[in-house]
């Protein structure tokens, strides 16, 4: 599967600490993240991740050209609900495509838990159909 890894930065440390809790399971897919979480993230576990640019510089847009071409199968955003965001516009379009696609989003940690216990049982195994489907 193909994931996608965004945090608001007052929420990098805890998407950190998420990875590395579930490391053996992200092990087996292939990550990507934004900017600076992608470094944070990489520095801390080791895994291979693909780095787009930093979200306020178009990362999500980048994202969220991925999920529109069904190229994205999980996004888990760490996002910060009490700070106002710049690119706010960005997050919302982002969103928006997840809904629109039937991308399945966490946007806080219990969910993000909830998708990877689902993912290491196989209850994600759909996107592989939708994936053949494509080819």
């Amino acid at each position: 599967m193909k994931i996608a890894l965004i945090a608001h930065d007052k929420k990098k440390t805890d998407l950190v600490q998420f990875v590395l809790a579930y490391k053996p399971i992200f092990k087996d897919h292939e990550l990507f993240a934004t900017g600076t979480t992608g470094l944070r993230i990489q520095e801390a576990s080791g895994l291979s991740i693909h780095r787009f640019q930093s979200g306020p510089l178009g990362g999500d847009q980048e994202i969220g050209a991925l999920i529109a071409k069904n190229q994205m199968d999980i996004v888990i955003f760490f996002r910060d609900p009490l700070t106002a965001q710049p690119h706010e516009p960005d997050i919302t379009a982002l969103i928006r495509l997840c809904d629109v696609y039937s991308i399945p989003l966490a946007t806080n940690m219990g969910t993000a838990e909830i998708l990877i216990r689902g993912l290491e049982r196989g209850d994600l195994e759909w996107r592989e159909v939708i994936h053949s489907k494509d080819n």
